[in-house]
């Protein structure tokens, strides 16, 4: 069977058109990450005011590897504000910004609206500043996606083209506040699924879209990777036990704050117990930062550094279960989300326990980050190519242990709640209600054995405007040959210049999969020339057709 999309996307495909527009949209969105990182750090400067308390930042960011002050607690009970904020601005239904990208990818393209996303983003910027378990990653995250909405503002996009520049844009807001365009790109195809699958179709989109992102905000911030680990290369042999050790152990610490996320009941993450339970956050973040340690505020990638350079040692391991806590608490309520707050709960936890069993410190931080990251975004190859991009290409072959032990023990498990287990799974890829061309016009239902007739509901002027986009093709509807009632589409030989482009089933049209088996209820709706479709209602009269 020929190509389910019609000619004319195809001829766009390959003239370019999703390439030219994954730069275009990774230029855009690398402007408005500068636009966001100047805002998060005045915010941020503020907050420290606020709190008394700076944590360390990390080298891509400029940041200095120490921590300036003590928790002010009088500051501190600003926490539960912020925490009923947050929850009141980050909708229930919609969870986090990566959890809105997940999700709108699957129910193919029914995105929040642009109001939700900016109450989203203004909610993340807010606990990120004042120091509560959100990853600065989530706001740049929100921001790739409004930037896909801006393009496709100047621009007219379909159906297809949205839901792939709309994860492209994440990917090239990821990739610079990551500092690894590659790996971020490679996320986002891969998050999408629990199981080890990746959205193949949207990865180079995304690669584009990631480099020309990160061009374009290295000009404003430089190119130092974000985290800076020493030299490391493989393991010796004294060193296996205890790295597997800390993989296996970071791994299950990650499956059991999954399950005590689960063990929250619905009912107190919607409806007026939300807010309540953010100010309890906020004030149980405040209550660990005074009684226990400040450590315990932003999103923990500082302290990852300073883990991976030796000064942190088996405190990292407390850290790390003060973190891990609140993440657990709070995942139901989207706090937690996103790639950092994985990144500072698994980095601290494998420096603490290599500093225990006599592991190489920068290399058991980097497994803690490899394992917790695989476990609570289904990410294994993603995590190990981060590792890649902020400690050399040393770290692969450790790397990829480490992320395919965690997934191989893990499962399905997941932070994401909109996550799908595979891509049979998708509603991209179930063939559900799809928009096709806008030259579709519907008729009355005829007869299954009746010819078809052609669309001719269009206006003259829109007629000539798409006989010039489809070459003179034109779109007919009619019922299912006798002779291919029961038949896989796949199996049907059409004429050149005829192609299926829908199924119209219980009033819905539907994607021409090629394993799709015709009833004989459907309808077909070609795109063909007129003489094309001539040839072919003559083959369907003769005998045994």
């Amino acid at each position: 069977m020929r190509s389910p999309l019609p000619r004319a996307v195809l001829t766009r495909l390959e003239t370019g058109r999703v390439v030219v527009l994954s730069v275009l949209l990774g230029a855009l969105v690398g402007g408005l990450s500068i636009l966001l990182r100047m805002s998060l750090d005045a915010l941020l400067r503020w907050g420290s005011v606020l709190t008394g308390y700076s944590p360390p930042g990390t080298p891509g960011e400029g940041g200095l590897m120490m921590a300036f002050g003590e928790a002010l607690p009088w500051g501190l009970l600003t926490l539960p504000v912020v925490g009923v904020a947050y929850t009141l601005l980050v909708p229930a239904a919609q969870g986090d910004a990566m959890t809105q990208l997940v999700r709108g990818y699957h129910t193919r393209g029914q995105w929040p609206p642009v109001v939700t996303q900016l109450r989203t983003l203004l909610g993340t910027g807010l606990a990120y500043t004042s120091g509560l378990l959100v990853g600065r990653d989530s706001a740049f995250t929100s921001v790739g996606q409004l930037g896909a909405r801006l393009l496709g503002r100047v621009t007219r996009l379909d159906a297809v083209e949205v839901r792939t520049l709309t994860l492209a844009g994440a990917a090239a807001a990821l990739g610079t506040v990551l500092h690894a365009p590659l790996a971020a790109a490679v996320l986002v195809a891969e998050v999408l699924y629990r199981r080890f699958e990746f959205e193949f179709e949207v990865v180079m989109p995304c690669v584009l879209a990631a480099v020309a992102g990160t061009a374009v905000y290295g000009l404003a911030y430089g190119f130092t990777p974000l985290l800076s680990f020493p030299e490391v290369g493989t393991p010796a042999a004294p060193q296996l036990l205890p790295l597997l050790l800390v993989a296996v152990v970071v791994t299950l610490v990650g499956l059991l704050s999954l399950m005590v996320g689960k063990a929250i009941p619905d009912a107190w993450t919607t409806g007026w117990p939300r807010p309540v339970l953010g100010g309890v956050f906020g004030l149980l973040t405040a209550v660990l930062a005074v009684f226990a340690t400040p450590a315990v505020l932003g999103d923990g990638s500082g302290w990852v550094q300073l883990s991976a350079s030796g000064f942190v040692g088996t405190e990292g391991g407390m850290q790390g279960i003060w973190r891990w806590l609140l993440l657990a608490l709070g995942a139901r309520l989207a706090f937690g989300g996103g790639v950092l707050p994985s990144v500072g709960v698994g980095g601290l936890l494998g420096a603490g326990l290599g500093s225990v069993l006599g592991a190489d410190t920068a290399l058991s931080t980097m497994i803690g980050v490899v394992a917790f990251l695989t476990v609570t975004l289904n990410v294994p190859l993603a995590a190990a190519l981060l590792a890649v991009a902020w400690g050399g290409e040393a770290l692969l072959p450790t790397a990829l242990v480490a992320s395919g032990l965690a997934h191989a023990l893990s499962g399905t498990a997941g932070l994401l709640p909109s996550q799908v287990a595979s891509r049979g799974q998708s509603g991209v890829h179930l063939g559900g209600a799809a928009l096709l061309p806008d030259t579709v016009r519907f008729i009355p239902r005829r007869a299954p054995d009746a010819p078809a007739v052609p669309y001719d509901a269009l206006p003259a002027q829109a007629a000539a405007a798409s006989d010039a986009e489809t070459g003179g093709r034109e779109l007919y509807r009619r019922g299912v040959p006798p002779g291919w009632r029961g038949a896989r589409l796949k199996l049907l030989s059409l004429p050149p210049g005829v192609e299926i482009v829908g199924i119209v089933r219980d009033g819905t049209v539907r994607l021409p999969r090629p394993e799709l088996l015709l009833t004989p209820d459907d309808e077909l709706v070609f795109l063909a020339r007129p003489d094309a479709y001539a040839a072919l209602e003559g083959l369907l009269r003769l005998p045994g057709a």
